[in-house]
């Protein structure tokens, strides 16, 4: 007997209560086709091997995808409904199981691969630790013909560490963008570093790099529009575009549980939230990735909810430019 002579049994997907009245995020970022040009496109990298710390930050892409069922694509802060966009789901990046150089070389080639075939599109990388952004930023870097971009990084850590210790890992890839040249220490601003979380030298290290350094503290006191609008004009100061690299431990631990550096004293959440939707809004903003959540310790996917929030306020401000 097939399921259509029984009462009500359908798939699994469409056994779940739907409101006609209202779009889900799931049900608005299918996947992508391979063909439709996109505004922006949503990108895994399950890569935590590299991470110093125990970290389950692989699971994240996943994560992330579980939680769009719990939001809808309108936004009244913002004033925007997103449905109509055509941001798509592009899938994972396929990890190495044991070479993180090889897992560092499948992000530059599929990034660069995907900006041949969509050169207009805003990749919205979900990580993974923080090792990736460094590959990430080389194929971002050549995309564009001065070679010259601007990076406004959100992290409660310089992530500067040195590779005599530990080789590459997700404390080294602004050592790596610095000393490989690809982005200049000017153009490079971080925001919401923490104390009793960097070491001094490290601190010297990107201050002797010409880095610009916003502390949380720096956040509470100056208000983040202040902060960013110094941080855009910074990043954006004879450059081509901007890439966004957001670690989610800039956020206070109270708001962010899974995330394996966790802390207090950190931004709140919106702070981000409002900081993204004007990133978003900024067309010199091209790229963007979310690092370091660990959904293995996470209290009911919060942290990676608010990722989600996160990215659909990024997204909302990305809808201002159409």
């Amino acid at each position: 007997m097939s399921s259509s002579h029984v009462p009500y049994l359908t798939t699994p997907e469409a056994a779940v209560f739907r409101d006609q009245m209202e779009t889900k995020v799931a049900h608005w970022l299918r996947q992508w086709d391979g063909e439709e040009q996109l505004l922006a496109g949503i990108v895994g990298v399950p890569l935590s091997k590299s991470s110093i710390s125990h970290s389950g930050a692989f699971s994240t892409p996943q994560a992330v995808r579980a939680a769009f069922k719990s939001f809808t694509t309108y936004s009244m802060e913002y004033d925007v409904d997103l449905q109509h966009l055509p941001v798509r789901d592009l899938g994972d990046i396929r990890m190495h199981a044991t070479d993180i150089g090889e897992c560092h070389r499948r992000i530059a080639e599929s990034m660069q691969r995907l900006y041949a075939v969509q050169p207009n599109i805003v990749p919205i990388i979900v990580g993974g630790d923080h090792s990736i952004t460094c590959p990430s930023v080389k194929a971002f870097v050549e995309r564009y013909d001065s070679k010259k971009v601007g990076i406004i990084h959100f992290d409660a850590h310089h992530d500067v560490r040195n590779f005599e210790d530990g080789g590459v890992t997700n404390g080294t890839p602004f050592r790596g963008i610095l000393e490989s040249g690809i982005v200049e220490g000017k153009h490079i601003v971080q925001i919401g570093i923490r104390g009793f979380m960097n070491s001094k030298p490290y601190h010297d290290y990107v201050k002797s790099h010409g880095v610009h350094v916003y502390t949380s503290r720096d956040v509470r006191r100056l208000g983040i529009d202040a902060v960013l609008d110094q941080a855009v004009a910074l990043a954006g100061h004879e450059t081509e575009a901007i890439y966004v690299s957001f670690d989610v431990d800039v956020i206070d631990q109270a708001y962010a549980p899974g995330c394996p550096a966790v802390g207090t004293g950190g931004m709140n959440p919106w702070d981000a939230l409002d900081a993204l939707y004007r990133l978003g809004a900024m067309p010199q903003v091209q790229g963007l990735d979310f690092v370091c959540i660990d959904p293995t310790v996470d209290v009911r996917n919060v942290t990676s909810r608010m990722a989600v929030q996160f990215m659909l306020s990024f997204v909302s401000g990305m809808a201002r430019r159409c």
